[in-house]
This record gives C-alpha cells, sequence and structure tokens, in this order.
C-alpha cells in the first residue's frame, strides 16, 4: 500500500503506478464495507470539492456529490454556463482560482481535441488536486470502477478475458474514453483484452500501443477484432458500448451513415450465448436499449451495471481521500 499519494492528479489513471491503483481499490473496498456497515467515515470533513461540469452527467454528479457529504465534506456543482470561462476566463485562471477557493478540482469536459488539454492546463495552474470526471481520451474513475466490479464478481483479473466491444448506438459520437481507459488499466492487471470494433471506429494509435506495452509486461494481451461474436466467444467479461468513429470523420451525418452499416452490433442473448456461461455483461450507461443492448440482457441475471455504477462512488471516495 502506498502512502504519499496527497496532492497527485486523477487525469489517467497510466500516470500511476500498479501499486497506487492497488491503493485505490483496497481503500474502495474498505470504504464501501464501512457504508454498508454505516460505519462513519468522515475523512474530509471541513474540505470542499468544485466540480465543474461542461457535459450532463447522471452518476458522475451524483456519485461525487454523495461521495464527498460521506467523507464529511462539500461538493460544489458548477455549470460552465453558470461562470465567466466564456466571457474571458481561462483554464490558467480556473486553476489558479479554484485551487485557491477549494481542496481539489474535479472537470468534465468531453469536446473532442479540447477536453484532456483543457484538464491538464487547469492542472498544471492549480495547487489542489485535479480530478478528470471524463475527457475526450480518458475516463479514469469509470475504468476503475469497471476493475473493482470485475475484482468482486470474478476474483483476481489476471488471465481472465474481457471483451471491450463497440455496440451501435443511434445517438451522438459517443467519446472514446471509456474504451480507451479500459484498454489501458485492464491490460496493467494481466487481462486478456479483445477490442473489438469496425475498422472505422479504431482507438488513438498512441492508446493502443501503450495497452499492447502494459499487457507484455503484465503477462495479459492486447487483440484487435473486427468481429462481435467472436470477441464474445468465450469471454468472461463482455463490455459491448457504443463510440464515436472520431478518428475516421468529425461530420455528423458521416458518422451516422457510417454507424448504420452496423445496425446488428447489438449485445443480445444470442451473442451472450457465446460467452462463457458464467459471462458478466457490463456497460457505463446509459445504453441505448433494443439498439446498444436488449432489454433481456441488460436486465437479466448477468447484467452487472447497477453494482458496476455504485462502484463509481466508492473508487472515487478512494481516490479523494487519498489526495485531497
Amino acid at each position: 500500500m502506498q502512502t504519499n499519494l496527497r496532492n497527485l492528479d486523477m487525469i489517467s489513471t497510466q500516470s500511476w503506478t500498479k501499486e497506487q491503483i492497488e491503493t485505490v481499490l483496497d481503500v474502495a473496498f474498505d470504504l464501501k464495507r464501512k457504508r454498508a456497515l454505516g460505519q462513519p467515515h468522515a475523512y474530509l470533513r471541513d474540505k470542499t470539492l468544485a466540480m465543474l461540469f461542461f457535459f450532463t452527467s447522471t452518476r458522475t454528479r451524483s456519485s461525487f456529490e454523495a461521495g464527498m457529504a460521506q467523507l464529511g465534506g462539500h461538493a460544489a456543482f458548477i455549470d460552465h454556463h453558470t461562470t465567466q470561462i466564456s466571457h474571458g476566463d481561462t483554464a490558467r485562471e480556473i486553476g489558479e482560482i479554484l485551487g485557491r477557493y477549494y481542496d481539489g478540482i474535479a472537470i468534465r469536459q468531453c469536446d473532442w481535441k479540447v477536453g484532456n488539454r483543457y484538464i491538464r492546463d487547469v492542472a498544471a495552474a492549480s495547487r489542489v488536486p485535479v480530478l478528470n470526471m471524463q475527457c475526450d481520451i480518458y475516463h479514469p474513475f469509470q475504468a476503475l470502477a469497471d476493475l473493482m466490479t470485475i475484482i468482486e464478481k470474478k476474483g483476481n483479473p489476471r488471465g481472465k478475458t474481457i471483451a471491450v466491444s463497440w455496440a451501435y448506438a443511434a445517438s451522438y459520437q459517443k467519446p472514446i474514453s471509456v474504451p480507451q481507459s479500459l484498454i489501458l488499466l485492464l491490460t496493467r492487471f494481466g487481462m486478456n483484452v479483445r477490442l473489438v470494433h469496425p475498422p472505422e471506429y479504431r482507438l488513438m494509435p498512441d492508446i493502443v500501443q501503450q495497452a499492447q506495452d502494459n499487457a507484455r509486461r503484465q503477462g495479459g494481451s492486447l487483440e484487435i477484432l473486427d468481429d462481435m461474436d467472436a470477441g464474445f466467444r468465450g469471454a468472461d467479461v463482455v463490455y459491448p458500448k457504443s463510440w464515436g468513429c472520431l478518428l475516421t470523420t468529425e461530420d455528423l451525418e458521416e458518422s451516422a451513415r457510417i454507424g448504420k452499416q452496423y445496425e446488428d452490433w447489438i449485445a443480445d442473448e444470442r451473442r451472450m450465448v457465446l460467452a462463457a456461461p458464467d459471462a458478466g455483461y457490463m456497460h457505463c450507461l446509459p445504453a441505448d436499449r433494443n439498439i446498444e443492448v436488449a432489454d433481456a440482457v441488460i436486465d437479466g441475471p448477468q447484467s452487472v451495471v447497477y453494482d458496476e455504477a455504485e462502484n463509481r462512488l466508492h473508487v472515487q471516495k478512494a481516490v479523494m481521500s487519498l489526495v485531497m
């Protein structure tokens, strides 16, 4: 266990050591146990967190607000429309000023080619830790919650196989941050990761290379497939979700035309039969029901999406307790 995490930013799990991440998981399981037992754990009494949102949220806002309250502190929700950012407040000014008012700054900014850079610019100017609530490249807290859920449901993740698969959705070009964060983190824990997607939906080459390097160092694997059935076959965990073809086109009409070719990429009962008999179905939510995933799957006995969503609370509390 590491005890020197105070004031670290959490922008990507890749910048944390494996031992530091294991510390987060240890603390998260302890906090989950304490919450179940009704044991107080006000480790952040009188601490405050600024939560700056450029994108709407259900789970992220609720879990960070509830988590700060359970830790004895206070989270301030800040919609960027209610700020002076559009009138000239720069990332440096946000970091300098909010870093003097608050004990931590959490940001969700998913604009393609903007979000991660903005969060890093705020962090460079801030005297307090900056937490990435999702950007265009990474979604670290979702990946941490997913790993925690896999450990709960499957035990030691080393040697287990997960299909991180694209799935069709009719909605907007969703960020690629979830699959990218998943392949980066899970390969560090020795999992056999299958990245499954049509050719137009590739991820950032440097992220894929980092994941391959992680797998080589940790004894797992990263396999890239373009067949959803092949990805599901025999997998211990399936994680099919939509993401945008942002590296192919940024044009929304063109992306919609591309997506229409793959409407059959849905997590349905037929595909779940291809996976291991006890395979778990995961999704970060919200899911496009009966487009991205069949009701019978997401509401079925193999779905762990609500435990997965709950674990967002616990990993976020763990990181905040350690760094703030």
